[in-house]
């Protein structure tokens, strides 16, 4: 188990927001830390790429609309792809608990990255005292090379611990628990989802009218029984004939009328 959390603690690495290595943010932040990916990464490692796939697709529904505005975290996402992705699919207790999970950690995973942007100004004051002295070496190692060996050590050494103990402990732990504590778990891990689908529509759309569209995608999934090619395909048309035959703002056809008045004299 060792070598499996190992992999999973340098993912972690690689996924962080500070990581430069997968082609700075694309490969990394943007790419195997969004929790679907990550979720069959880590399902691949521990050897249960369905679950791992299943808790993914549940965990990115709760971040959807995670925004992180001049590194303001409201959780750490990276954090909540690797770590509690994996004791998720430890605990066999399902995507409910996992997400619960997942939301734990992304907040206590906060108080890291802070930790770290702390650490980092301490890193920025000595490469300014090396610059002010003309160290080439001391500048370059306080503003390369040892703030990328904290961010290691703080998704590394914290990922690693978690998964490698959590194998031998997350399910007694998990037994453990009163049973009203796994059913408050699985009621909050069921609403989270559509918290995170309810801010990503909150952003998106700007007129209430549009949510009859999403409300259409739902009575195709629930009631009609569509999968996702047919559900598609349906949305395509229905993008085509709103963006082709939507009326036009009341302003955009007062100003025409004006112009085409204007024209004829």
């Amino acid at each position: 188990m060792a070598f499996e959390a190992a992999l999973i603690g340098i993912l972690c690495y690689l996924g962080a927001l500070s990581s430069p290595w997968l082609l700075g943010l694309t490969g990394g932040w943007y790419l195997i830390t969004r929790p679907l990916v990550s979720g069959m990464l880590v399902g691949f490692i521990l050897g249960d790429v369905q679950t791992g796939i299943i808790i993914g697709v549940a965990v990115q529904a709760v971040y959807i609309a995670m925004v992180t505005p001049g590194g303001s975290m409201p959780a750490d996402l990276n954090f909540v792809a690797f770590p509690a992705i994996a004791l998720g699919i430890l605990s066999n207790k399902g995507p409910e608990v996992a997400v619960a999970l997942a939301a734990t950690i992304g907040i206590a995973g906060t108080v890291l990255f802070n930790a770290m942007m702390v650490l980092n100004s301490w890193w920025n004051h000595r490469a300014d005292v090396a610059l002010d002295k003309g160290d080439e070496r001391g500048v370059y190692l306080n503003s390369a090379i040892w703030p990328q060996v904290t961010n290691f050590l703080m998704r590394f050494v914290p990922t690693f611990i978690a998964v490698y103990f959590g194998a031998q402990y997350i399910n007694a732990f998990m037994d453990s628990l009163p049973q009203i504590v796994l059913s408050t778990m699985n009621v909050l891990g069921g609403i989270l989802p559509a918290v995170g689908i309810a801010i990503l529509l909150k952003q998106i759309i700007k007129n209430y009218s549009m949510l009859i569209y999403f409300l259409v995608g739902f009575i195709c999934i629930v009631f009609l029984k569509l999968n996702m090619v047919a559900l598609v395909i349906v949305g395509a048309l229905l993008a085509l004939i709103h963006y082709n035959y939507k009326p036009e703002p009341q302003a955009e056809r007062v100003a025409s009328a004006t112009a085409d008045d204007e024209d004829e004299f």
